[in-house]
């Protein structure tokens, strides 16, 4: 299921170009176009969710994935440790209405 109007769709999809960090049957990551530390991943399921709420109520399963892909972005980039950020609606600055973890890793991270 996805959402013709909606940007990470596309990405998905092929239709609009990402640089590529992963992807199984049920996930994507990329990085993201404006970085917030040396390694800035965003990992997104293939199926439209709006938000983390949607994702982990719908399948909880995917949102554990998800993690996972998290934490082995964080090992091969930076001995395990990282942050994991989910922005949900537009005053938590979410932009994206398509669920989507952002991975912070890369270097020693402030507060």
């Amino acid at each position: 299921m996805s959402d013709k109007d909606c940007l990470f769709c596309k990405i998905i999809a092929g239709e609009i170009p990402s640089e590529k960090v992963y992807e199984d049957d049920t996930t994507y990551a990329f990085k993201d176009i404006n970085p917030k530390a040396k390694v800035h991943v965003l990992v997104v399921p293939r199926k439209h969710y709006a938000n983390v709420a949607e994702l982990a109520a719908a399948d909880p399963q995917q949102l554990a994935h998800m993690a996972q892909v998290a934490q082995n972005i964080a090992d091969q980039e930076f001995h395990g440790a990282f942050r994991l950020i989910f922005n949900t609606g537009i005053d938590a600055g979410q932009t994206v209405f398509h669920v989507h973890a952002h991975v912070l890793t890369g270097e020693k991270l402030d507060e």
